[in-house]
């Protein structure tokens, strides 16, 4: 059985999520400690700390090994005319990121976007190229900043916390109560960087700890 996700932030676009930073090698640093953007990651706080939240993410994790899981998932989108992966955790094992490549490729009619941080690892840029190279398809890489640093990539995402970085386009989210409100940036290859404003306390406390290093 496919378990998805449906925010109203994403207007009820649905997701297929996991846990957060347990499937996210990319939430390290070199030193082991967590990125500055994921300290603050919104995935740890409010309803994802309940255990109903919990619980089909964790689901997740095992159902998507079973043989039949891209085909159960290509059925899961006939309606689906955009869809969100990982509202929570990341591609952390390429085998799972292999399969939601054919989920992609065999679903042209919906809308992908995929944000994550598995770009840092060589091991994964075959798999990345060739979602990229599909026409409904965004990968867009997180930026471990949150104080408005754009990385290098075809399609990007960063955290601000008071100046849009040039050229960047501003997530209005913030301005409607967290919700998408029928924007679809992020869905849009033509769309390079896209800046999300920094907020609550998680993330304030984070950004004042590297404003004073």
């Amino acid at each position: 059985m496919i378990k998805l996700s449906k925010t109203s932030k994403l207007d009820g676009i649905l997701s297929w999520s996991l846990q957060a930073l347990d499937t996210c090698p990319g939430s390290r640093a070199d030193d082991g400690g967590l990125v500055p953007a994921c300290q603050g990651c919104y995935a740890t706080t409010g309803n994802y700390r309940f255990a109903n939240v919990k619980k089909p993410r964790e689901f997740n994790r095992e159902d998507w090994q079973r043989d039949n899981w891209v085909q159960d998932m290509i059925y899961s989108l006939n309606n689906s005319r955009y869809f969100r992966w990982f509202d929570s955790g990341d591609m952390y094992s390429l085998d799972l990121a292999w399969k939601i490549y054919k989920v992609m490729l065999h679903t042209q009619h919906v809308k992908h976007w995929l944000p994550t941080r598995m770009y840092k690892f060589a091991k994964f840029k075959t798999v990345i190229d060739h979602m990229q190279d599909l026409p409904n398809v965004v990968v867009r890489f997180s930026s471990d900043s949150v104080t408005g640093e754009v990385i290098e990539g075809l399609n990007t995402s960063t955290i601000f916390s008071d100046t849009v970085p040039d050229g960047a386009f501003e997530c209005k989210a913030y301005q409607h109560e967290g919700k998408c409100n029928g924007c679809r940036a992020c869905y849009d290859k033509n769309v390079s960087v896209i800046a999300y404003k920094a907020h609550g306390v998680k993330m304030a406390k984070v950004i004042k700890i590297v404003a004073m290093q």
